[in-house]
């Protein structure tokens, strides 16, 4: 999945593909780079984010997702709100990736199921303004499976379909690098809930740790291809990043190293 923001104030490249033709032209770069979906976002979730109205959301992601998809384009759409979602649905997105799970709109929940697109729900503990404070839990990996176990139950009871329903462990969202860690050494455990399972560590702060002093969020592309392939070896679903062409060459590599 291919990440194209936008967006003005997103943390590593707001307001590079803000004009429609900047992002058209990036979501085919990032196609014949080797990505399979161009995820469209049109609201940062960046730490600290302030949320975007939902008419401003649709001006910047609607034309986008339709351009891409008149090329023959796989899109998503990034977005919590089911207004946003529809629309995009309409304007022919697959896939529907929703921060909040469902949380922040009680509406989205039925667009899943009235429009049967695919239904990416990560975990989530609020906006992005306060998520920092809801880093609180007994066991990571045991509080956040459970979290999930009750956004399926949430999209099933209202009509989503079970096929349909893709999983992400917010990497992130209201966690410490210490806890981030943790989920990604436990995969399986996300996994063993019973849904595909998608990544997304792109470019994220929490991999800075790794790096010399004052490094740029782009320079965050090594740590995440290689998380790409790891994630890849616990049999993740997807990665979500912003370097499709150093990630695909990490899960080619990967994928000429299996028996």
């Amino acid at each position: 999945m291919g990440v194209l923001n936008i967006t003005p104030d997103s943390f590593s490249d707001g307001g590079e593909y803000v004009s429609l033709d900047d992002a058209i032209e990036r979501g085919v770069e990032l196609t014949r780079a080797g990505a399979q979906l161009i995820d469209v976002g049109g609201e940062s979730t960046r730490p600290g984010a302030e949320r975007v109205p939902i008419r401003q959301e649709q001006l910047r992601v609607l034309p986008v997702i339709r351009g891409l998809v008149d090329r023959g384009i796989a899109v998503s759409v990034d977005t919590m709100n089911a207004a946003t979602a529809l629309a995009a649905a309409e304007a022919g997105a697959v896939l529907i990736n929703d921060v909040s799970g469902g949380l922040a709109d009680e509406g989205m929940r039925r667009v899943a199921a009235e429009t049967g697109l695919y239904y990416l729900a990560m975990h989530w503990r609020g906006p992005s303004a306060t998520m920092a404070a809801n880093a609180q839990y007994g066991d990571v990996v045991h509080d956040v499976r459970e979290e999930l176990k009750s956004r399926v139950a949430e999209l099933i009871v209202s009509g989503v379909r079970p096929d349909r329903i893709i999983l992400d462990p917010g990497i992130g969202f209201a966690k410490t690098a210490e806890q981030n860690w943790k989920l990604l050494a436990h995969l399986t455990a996300i996994e063993s809930i019973g849904y595909p399972v998608l990544i997304g560590v792109s470019r994220k702060r929490f991999l800075g740790s790794l790096l010399p002093e004052g490094a740029s969020p782009k320079q965050r592309d090594t740590p995440t291809a290689t998380i790409s392939a790891l994630a890849a070896q616990a049999g993740v679903w997807g990665v979500r990043v912003h370097d499709v062409a150093g990630t695909r060459a990490a899960l080619d590599v990967w994928e000429a190293m299996q028996p």
